[in-house]
């Protein structure tokens, strides 16, 4: 990404000399920061069974930072030791709890990087607060299923986006054990591109990514927090602190830019149909269900009218395309899909057909779930269509001047590079290796190697050595080979 704003400015005067390995702020003005998307494929959750969403539950946004992650000007905080945590601390209503953590996003950049960085990082949630809360979650990079940060010489801006699959049965979900109506966030640098001597001497600057905070002035001292780290020259301090507690010559001058989402698990707080292991039923709202160990149903359901363990709900006929509210057993019997107890046909969609995203990131559609499934597709929702669906293009290498890093064909034309197809890694050394077709023994160089092998195979159509592509080696291919002579460039 081009610089637009490169400006040095360091947070504080520094003496002695190691104070200047503390946070040093860099205004930067960045382009559009991508995206780095890493999703939890299986996480382990509080030891408490999870809890079915009820009700409408829409997702909560919740950041300190006004950055909307756009472009813009950010400021770097430069000095940021490896083995060192940004977090920030979010309030939500005691009502809402239990919460389920959706997304958790944090911007890093770089500054004038004269090499590919890569930085192994870390993400944590906490119920509460680090010093006071409880633990729920944490997952380190392993580039096998969350993606070290790699970012390319430069100055430019990444966003580190986490979150669960949501279709893993396994979530993140807090349940205010804290008592303090709040979940925290933090993400950790556990290894810098290359790291320097806390306290002592700085990460270089022009050969890591560091953490960002906006330029907005700093609005929730209390709500920032920072793990540092410890040494002989750390006079900061070390270990978690808000920036409230983090000495003034030290605190950076704005928030950090960390975003998140939860959802709700209990949104309704009207009764609805408790029902119990015995079969007996309650009127219960689904927060107090849970609590007395029942199974919360559908929304607007009344023990009045629904039996429990009756196993009555929405069953699908395929053979006619109808929906008839059936007990399991007649259900079956018709040859139907039975959609659970206490479902009913006037608020279930028996056969959703939508958009349909390949792997190659075209779409087809729409067709039903399990046609879309079959062809190896993601299938986008019942409803949905292919012109307002944004399916995930494929990645491949993107080969730059000195670089390589696996990017879509969209984003690598963006950056300038030459992509090599989808599938294709940086981990084949040769692939960003330049073409040299007369360069026929591979060796590096056009030369009287290369003639000898035209001669051997004189008149054949071997395509290999073909290098015009006239379907005969002939006195072609030999000019292509005198016109490439020399060392491949």
């Amino acid at each position: 990404m081009n610089v637009l704003l490169l400006t040095l400015m360091y947070g504080f005067i520094a003496a002695p000399d190691a104070l200047s390995s503390r946070l040093q702020q860099v205004p930067v003005e960045l382009t559009q920061p991508r995206s780095l998307q890493a999703t939890f494929k299986s996480v382990s959750p509080k030891d408490k069974p999870p809890v079915d969403l009820r009700g409408s539950c829409p997702t909560v946004p919740v950041a300190l930072t006004d950055s909307d992650f756009g472009p813009g000007t950010y400021v770097l905080q430069a000095g940021f030791a490896e083995g060192e945590s940004l977090g920030a601390t979010y309030s939500v209503p005691a009502e809402a709890f239990p919460i389920r953590i959706d997304i958790m996003e944090a911007l890093f950049a770089t500054y004038n990087a004269t090499v590919q960085t890569t930085t192994h990082w870390s993400v944590t949630v906490w119920d509460g607060t680090p010093t006071n809360g409880f633990q729920v979650a944490s997952f380190s990079s392993d580039d096998l299923i969350l993606p070290h940060l790699v970012m390319p010489p430069g100055t430019s801006g990444m966003i580190v986006s986490v979150l669960v699959d949501p279709n893993d049965p396994e979530q993140i979900y807090i349940y205010n054990d804290s008592g303090m109506n709040s979940f925290t966030v933090a993400f950790r640098i556990d290894q810098h591109n290359q790291a320097g001597n806390p306290c002592i001497s700085s990460p270089p600057e022009n050969m890591n990514a560091f953490p960002c905070t906006d330029t907005s002035g700093l609005d929730f001292p209390n709500e920032n927090w920072i793990d540092a780290v410890d040494g002989a020259w750390c006079v900061c301090g070390s270990g978690w602190m808000t920036f409230q507690q983090f000495p003034g010559i030290c605190t950076p001058s704005g928030d950090w830019v960390i975003r998140s989402s939860y959802t709700p698990v209990n949104c309704s707080t009207d009764p609805v149909v408790c029902c119990f292991s015995d079969d007996s039923c309650m009127d219960l709202t689904p927060s107090d269900c849970d609590i007395f160990g029942g199974t919360s149903q559908s929304d607007g359901t009344t023990c009045a009218t629904y039996v429990c363990g009756s196993g009555v709900g929405a069953c699908c006929v395929e053979s006619t395309g109808n929906c008839v509210d059936f007990d399991l057993n007649t259900c079956n019997t018709v040859g139907g899909i039975h959609m659970g107890e206490g479902t009913t046909c006037a608020t279930t969609t028996c056969f959703p057909e939508g958009a349909c995203c390949l792997n190659d990131g075209s779409c087809i559609g729409p067709v039903s779930g399990d046609d879309c499934i079959a062809v190896g597709g993601m299938f986008q929702g019942d409803s949905t269509n292919c012109s307002t669906s944004e399916c995930p293009q494929p990645l491949g290498a993107c080969c730059g001047p000195d670089w390589c890093l696996e990017f879509s064909n969209d984003d690598c034309v963006a950056v300038g590079g030459t992509w090599q197809s989808a599938g294709t890694t940086c981990d084949d050394e040769t692939i960003c290796l330049p073409s040299c077709p007369a360069d026929l023994d591979g060796d590096g160089f056009v030369n009287v190697n290369d003639v000898l092998a035209i001669v051997s195979v004189w008149g054949s159509n071997t395509s290999d050595y073909d290098i015009d592509g006239s379907g005969e080696v002939d006195t072609g291919d030999l000019l292509e080979v005198i016109g490439a002579w020399g060392q491949c460039e």
